[in-house]
Parts: structure tokens; C-alpha cells; sequence
């Protein structure tokens, strides 16, 4: 039985589904207590990774679990899944806590719990997803217009769905134990170059406007910790040789390079129409 945390979420959905297909016996875990949209045969079960006692329920019978960075305590949720007997964690971190650790000190925790756990593990750690594109749905569909800092400068944005490929390759087959993951795209894209991608994808022009740093900051303040805010600004405006990296990974668990920005936009065109 494989545990899916976050199984609403952009990797954890598409996860889900990738695991029932190959027949795998699949316990979805997200907040919401409705199974509806779930591949037939998958279990759901209500929880909340701020409350790890609360994911004992879905941890019963389980042999592998697929982890989100969330808000909660990391100890305590590793503590919930060795005390249920589980043999394997799939994290999914973050790039940051990598290149960035003091400002991501919460998604390198959980990598530090997980490490010390004494169980099999593996941790992914992508850049920016493509699916970050979604801010800018409401004024292309409304105004053909997308804003963003630091217009032109590059970074190798990754496609949830190759997130969810590289997890379900990790958690079905042996030999990642004690391996991390940099999940990037194939090449970086600045955010000038994704918006147009998202024109052509429509067939009609998106007018790009550059944001200042701190019109981006605030922005991104209504929605993100003061910290993360700050490190994801340094990424995006300053980022560092090992961010613009285009990682080997995805084609060494996968057998094939990762999905371009430009597919993803085509994949996901109707979100902006």
C-alpha cells in the first residue's frame, strides 16, 4: 500500500492516478473527506499534516509514503510513519533547501527527518513548476497580460506531471534509497519567454509587464512566509549557477528527457482562454 499525501495538489493528483494505472494499492490523504474525482480502487482518508496523529488512519496497512512539505511538525510526522511500520519516504522538498537552506529551514527539516529515520528514503527536490504560470490565468483570460520580476532572466522550470512520473517511478521501483533528486526542466525559460509560450499556445499575443521587486513582494506576501518570500525572490532575480542548472535527473529515472514549458502550456491552454 503506497500513501499519497496532498493527493488535491498538482503532483499529488496526477501521482494518484500514475500509481492506480500501474495497479498499485493507493490511500489518498488531503483535508477534504470527499473520495470524488479519486481512480476507482483508491482509498481516501481525511488528514491533516499539521496534526501528524491524525494520518495514523491512512498509515494503517502501508508500506511506502509520498510526503509533502507542509506546515506541521517534521519529527512528528516521521514518528507517525515508523511507529505505523512503514519501510519507505518519498519527500517532496524544494530546490531551496539545497542552495538555500537558511531561508528554507522548514523544507530542510523535514529532509533532515527523513534522513535520520532509519527508513528507506528518497527526496525530490524541484525548482519552480511550470504550473506557477496558473498566476497569471485571470488577466491573460481577462486582459491578454502577464506580470512578473526580473523578465529576463532564465531559470529551468519544471512540469508537475514529470514530478509525479519521477515519484511513481521512486516509490514502484528499487535501487533510489538514499538518492536526491533535482527535478528542472529541460532548459531555462525566462518569464517573457513563458508568456509568450502561453500566446502561442492561445494563438493570440499576451502583452508581458515586468513587476519591481517590490511590487513581486508584495504580492507574493499574501500568500507565502516573509522567509520564503525572500528566497524565492533571490532565486528568481539572483539565482545561483546550481538553480540554473538543468538537472540530469528526471531522464535518468524516467529514460527520457523532461517536458518543456512550452508543452505545458499547450497541455494546460484551456486554464487561460
Amino acid at each position: 500500500m503506497i500513501v499519497v499525501t496532498g493527493a488535491t495538489g498538482n503532483v499529488g493528483g496526477r501521482l494518484v492516478q500514475l500509481l492506480a494505472t500501474a495497479g498499485e494499492q493507493v490511500t489518498a490523504v488531503s483535508r477534504r473527506a470527499s473520495a470524488a474525482g479519486l481512480p476507482e480502487g483508491v482509498r481516501h482518508v481525511p488528514a491533516d499534516l499539521d496534526d501528524p496523529a491524525s494520518l495514523k488512519p491512512a498509515l494503517e496497512e502501508a508500506d511506502s509514503l509520498f510526503l509533502l512539505v507542509a506546515g506541521g511538525d517534521p519529527q512528528g510526522i516521521v514518528d507517525v510513519a515508523k511507529g505505523a511500520g512503514l519501510r519507505r519516504i518519498v519527500l517532496l522538498s524544494s530546490q531551496g533547501a539545497g542552495t538555500r537552506p537558511e531561508a528554507y529551514r522548514h523544507p530542510r527539516a523535514f529532509e533532515d527527518a527523513v534522513r535520520e529515520s532509519g527508513l528507506a528514503w528518497t527526496i525530490l527536490r524541484p525548482g519552480g513548476f511550470d504550473s506557477n504560470a496558473y498566476a497569471w490565468a485571470e488577466t491573460v483570460r481577462s486582459e491578454r497580460m502577464a506580470a512578473a520580476p526580473f523578465g529576463d532572466i532564465g531559470l529551468p522550470t519544471v512540469d508537475p506531471d514529470d514530478i509525479a512520473e519521477v515519484a511513481a517511478g521512486v516509490l514502484i521501483e528499487d535501487g533510489h534509497a538514499g538518492r536526491t533528486y533535482e527535478l528542472t526542466g529541460p532548459a531555462p525559460t525566462t518569464p517573457r519567454e513563458r508568456a509568450q509560450a502561453i500566446a502561442d499556445a492561445l494563438g493570440s499575443p499576451v502583452r508581458f509587464v515586468e513587476q519591481t521587486r517590490a511590487e513581486a513582494r508584495a504580492q507574493m506576501l499574501q500568500f507565502m512566509p516573509e522567509p520564503v518570500v525572500e528566497g524565492t525572490l533571490a532565486i528568481l532575480g539572483e539565482p545561483l549557477p546550481a538553480e540554473q542548472r538543468v538537472s540530469p535527473d528526471i531522464e535518468h529515472v524516467l529514460g527520457r528527457p523532461p517536458r518543456s514549458f512550452a508543452d505545458w502550456a499547450a497541455r494546460n491552454v484551456a486554464a487561460f482562454r
